[in-house]
């Protein structure tokens, strides 16, 4: 992958953008680790505990529809600074939470801003690089995420032994360095130079017929995208170690490689996505996520299941990054940042809920039946994809 010529815009661009991701998904992975740490000194109840994500994924959506209107009204660099600063101050306020309404409330306002980053970063990156870049880029801050991830598992295993879950959450503070650097070096895009208010809608999202099926099929993908990210994610790992018998440190091997994978693929289909198009970037990796999640039953050994994880992550979510270039593309300026939020953070409240199904599935039901209902979902994103209007003409725009 390369990107020539870069402007000292498009370098601030995005450094500032993979920034952003890397520390919303820090932030947000924090309570993922310190999840079994606040049940045992708060004796919350599993549904208590369950609840903590669900109220960030709703606060991701709500944020998403006020700042993405806010961005196209107002300016994308001011937006994406309040969004980082109310994400920061969420995650650094949980240090002080002791209470299980105050967590709900912490991560809901937590929710609102990286919610609301999403939209503003990926307008950001589609206004200031051409079209054949959008996809690269989009998916470099997308393996920014990734390393978010990461980084928030090293913090994790240096704080947490001992529960010191608080103290975790006090590395909150760190984004707020970002806004700096961004408000001193990143310029607005220029529609927005004079200060004056656009006027964006909602509705313009569903205002035309043709309009109105593109939002709502690439919703479906959207939905499909993360409910299999988080299917993955929060359950495969256990349900390995009952059929393989792994420890837990196996599990993390194939945590790691899982996320290996996923950052070569977002880079691999952010390449094939600017040479050849959505239609055949999605078509091959959802094509390929399909057969390789029904491939992880065949899974017998530790380094088979390792190499399965790879592959699997990086079909899986490859995909990530290519979204924003794609909504991008087929909405307006006047309300690009809206629509991007809106339709990933209906995918991330919506698809969120698979591991709350996954875990009532596997009471009942085989991992091949588990693994066949998710490889079916894919398979039903790749027909709806086909019919999304615009996608044909991609390149030619």
């Amino acid at each position: 992958m390369q990107l020539q010529k870069l402007t000292k815009q498009q370098k601030w661009v995005m450094g500032s953008m993979s920034s952003g991701f890397m520390l919303e998904n820090m932030d947000v992975m924090f309570v993922s680790f310190a999840l079994s740490s606040m049940i045992a000194d708060l004796h919350l109840s599993g549904g208590q505990a369950g609840w903590i994500s669900s109220i960030t994924n709703i606060g991701m959506l709500v944020g998403g529809v006020i700042f993405g209107l806010i961005a196209d009204r107002i300016g994308r660099i001011k937006t994406f600074n309040y969004t980082v600063l109310l994400f920061a101050l969420g995650t650094t306020a949980m240090s002080f939470a002791n209470q299980i309404e105050l967590i709900y409330v912490l991560r809901f306002i937590t929710g609102l801003g990286a919610g609301g980053e999403y939209g503003v970063a990926m307008a950001l990156i589609a206004e200031n690089f051409p079209k054949k870049q959008v996809g690269k880029v989009s998916s470099i801050g997308a393996v920014g995420g990734q390393l978010g991830a990461m980084l928030a598992a090293i913090a994790a295993a240096v704080i947490l032994p001992g529960n010191h879950w608080h103290a975790l959450f006090l590395l909150g503070l760190i984004p707020v360095v970002l806004t700096l650097f961004v408000r001193r070096h990143v310029k607005e895009t220029p529609r927005f130079a004079k200060d004056q208010p656009e006027k964006a809608s909602l509705a313009l999202l569903f205002n035309t017929p043709k309009r109105f099926y593109t939002t709502l099929a690439l919703m479906v993908m959207a939905v499909v995208q993360i409910a299999g990210y988080f299917g993955m994610m929060n359950w495969l790992p256990t349900m390995m170690q009952h059929k393989l018998g792994l420890s837990i440190s196996g599990s993390s091997i194939w945590m790691v490689a899982t996320i290996a994978g996923m950052s070569v693929g977002m880079l691999v289909f952010g390449s094939i996505l600017d040479k050849f198009g959505p239609r055949v970037a999605f078509g091959g990796f959802l094509i390929g996520s399909a057969l390789m999640v029904y491939g992880l039953t065949l899974a017998h050994t530790m380094w088979t299941l390792v190499l399965a994880g790879a592959m699997v992550g990086f079909f899986s979510n490859g995909m990530f990054g290519g979204y924003g270039a794609v909504i991008s593309s087929l909405y307006p300026e006047e309300i690009r940042a809206t629509a991007n939020n809106v339709i990933i953070n209906t995918g991330r409240a919506i698809g969120g809920f698979s591991s709350v199904i996954i875990g009532m599935l596997m009471a009942h039901h085989t991992m091949s039946f588990i693994m066949g209902g998710l490889s079916g979902m894919y398979l039903i994103s790749f027909v709806v994809m086909l019919t999304v209007p615009g996608l044909k003409q991609y390149l030619a725009k």
